[in-house]
């Protein structure tokens, strides 16, 4: 234990994430992370059947346990007290970021109800993921109802609502468990729901609200009357089962209570920050608070955010939220929804026994390997084109149904070209968005890395450099989500007990970035110029309605999954 008179004060930051949640303790002043723990959630991804029974869920599907968001709290923090050995006196401030949309239905008193008896064994009551892309029918009927009556609010999310989305889960509930849409007090985000767990206070962030559930800080939600066109039931879902009273980025939710404390192992009474999404939490701790540079968080998918003074509308977009990201800004959001996890299918698919005994016998991991293998390649070597489509498309393109194309192979293709094939599939697809925001009035000057992508794979962060023609800056931090995090639950105490008053303020004392830097080298970007103009004509050729062959494929796949299981 720390002896003495201790004037350091520290906050922590919470960040949950697909497969697990990490807590961070950071100094306030400095923004030295002193210490954290990860703790991986006991169901992680429920995409085959519910735990604990034969309950097949249908393709697309995804959900998370809300019992493994409450053992983050109870296995996080105390560890990382104990590692560190301040006395919890110390802990100014506490925030969370999480994944999005990750949405579930309560009652009113904030329980699950897949934590109800009568609810387990229905899937729809459980935590619907972000990534589950089960609601594409539900996003076509609200893009087409929106379409029908001329709502201007589609604009800011590039003309399309995603199976991704908070009312495409809503509805989707609605139109395959009534019961469960009627039997929940409350829909809401995952994100506000432990807020509320920590707090004992109900509270709604401006983040989700904006970017997931189409509210706007100057209009609200869309008006009930197209609620009621989308669905007679859904008509009063914003003050039936929602809430108006939208909470500020940057703002207190409350404080710790007595339960949540003891759970945690801190003070009741320390101040909590309002929940955000794991992305934008990121954009402060990364140094950005200005326009122009993008952040790119870069891990199982990416998210692009960029900050602009001005309204622009971008299609094909996630979509912009005034104040989103930082109070004052415009926050521009898009985003690639298969990138580590693209390779990550790769290898456990698709290497060959030998590169697996190479590895093991020189004693690194297989992505080591193929990463020194794929390296010896240059540009254009192995005659490869892909489309990293293989989980949908996010931006621009907005459509879950599209799926992955591999071209050029042959006999002699070997598992490192295509390994850096789809390494620099996903780097095309972040130049397609950098364009589309440059080409729609949103300049793009610089590139800022961070998550997990950047810290594991060099040649990636060369690729993606050679690729766009832009420098690429890495964050100092291996976690800034969390640290993101841990800087608003500094802002939440606010200087009085040791915090800050505003975030540009604890950026300038809490964030930081490497001195690595990442240049693109001329003569590889020449010949990826070339390779970049393939791409978009396969992108637009079986992205935008030429060829529907990807959909065509899917739908014959699922007709003969459904006649089977039938």
């Amino acid at each position: 234990m720390t002896t003495g008179v201790n004037t350091k004060k520290y906050a922590i930051g919470i960040d949950f994430g697909t497969e697990s949640g990490r807590a961070l303790l950071v100094d306030v002043a400095t923004g030295e992370e002193v210490a954290t723990f990860v703790h991986v959630y006991s169901n992680k991804v429920i995409d085959e059947r519910l735990p604990g029974t034969d309950i097949r869920l249908e393709p697309d599907w995804a959900l998370q346990d809300p019992n493994d968001y409450i053992a983050v709290f109870q296995k996080t923090v105390p560890a990382v007290l104990r590692q560190s050995g301040i006395d919890p006196a110390d802990v100014i401030g506490v925030g969370i970021d999480f994944t999005a949309c990750t949405m579930m239905p309560v009652k009113a008193d904030g329980t699950p109800l897949c934590n109800l008896a009568e609810f387990r064994l229905n899937p729809h009551a459980w935590v619907k993921l972000w990534k589950h892309h089960a609601a594409q029918p539900e996003a076509n009927k609200i893009n087409a109802t929106a379409q029908a009556l001329d709502q201007a609010w589609l604009e800011r999310y590039g003309g399309k609502i995603s199976s991704e989305w908070f009312f495409s889960k809503t509805l989707q509930i609605l139109d395959e468990a009534p019961e469960v849409y009627q039997a929940a007090d409350r829909l809401i985000e995952a994100a506000d729901w432990v807020i509320w767990q920590l707090t004992g206070v109900e509270t709604r962030n401006s983040c989700t609200a904006g970017y997931k559930a189409m509210w706007s800080k100057r209009e609200g939600f869309p008006p009930d009357e197209y609620f009621k066109a989308l669905d007679p039931r859904l008509e009063h879902v914003i003050d039936e089962k929602m809430s108006r009273q939208i909470s500020p980025i940057g703002a207190k939710a409350g404080e710790l209570t007595a339960q949540a404390a003891a759970w945690m192992g801190l003070k009741p009474g320390t101040a909590v920050a309002i929940a955000n999404v794991d992305a934008h939490v990121s954009v402060p701790a990364v140094t950005v608070t200005e326009v122009g540079r993008m952040v790119m968080i870069m891990g199982t998918s990416i998210c692009h955010m960029v900050l602009g003074k001005d309204e622009h509308l971008v299609p094909g977009i996630c979509g912009y939220v005034e104040d989103g990201i930082l109070p004052g800004l415009f926050g521009y959001e898009a985003g690639q929804s298969c990138v580590g996890d693209h390779f990550a299918w790769f290898v456990e698919n698709c290497v060959p026994a030998s590169y697996e005994r190479e590895a093991q016998a020189r004693g690194i991991d297989i992505h080591q390997l193929l990463e020194e293998k794929a390296a010896g390649l240059k540009p254009g070597e192995s005659g490869l084109l892909a489309l990293d489509w293989w989980n949908g498309n996010r931006s621009v393109l907005v459509d879950v149904d599209l799926t992955g194309l591999l071209l050029g192979a042959t006999l002699a293709t070997k598992p490192e070209e295509i390994y850096r094939a789809l390494i620099e599939a996903t780097a095309y697809g972040t130049r397609v968005i950098v364009e589309a925001f440059e080409t729609n009035g949103v300049p793009v000057t610089e590139l800022v890395a961070c998550g997990g992508l950047p810290e594991k794979n060099k040649l990636l962060m060369q690729i993606y450099a050679d690729v766009t023609g832009r420098e690429f800056k890495i964050s100092a931090s291996k976690q800034a989500p969390a640290l993101g995090s841990a800087m608003f639950g500094a802002v939440a105490a606010h200087k009085a007990r040791g915090g800050y008053d505003s975030i540009f303020e604890a950026a300038q004392h809490m964030a930081r970035l490497k001195d690595e830097v990442y240049r693109p080298i001329p003569e590889h970007k020449q010949v990826y110029d070339q390779l970049f103009a393939e791409y978009v004509r396969l992108h637009d050729y079986f992205g935008r309605g030429e060829n529907d062959v990807m959909k065509r494929l899917k739908k014959l796949k699922a007709d003969i999954l459904g006649a089977n299981a039938a």
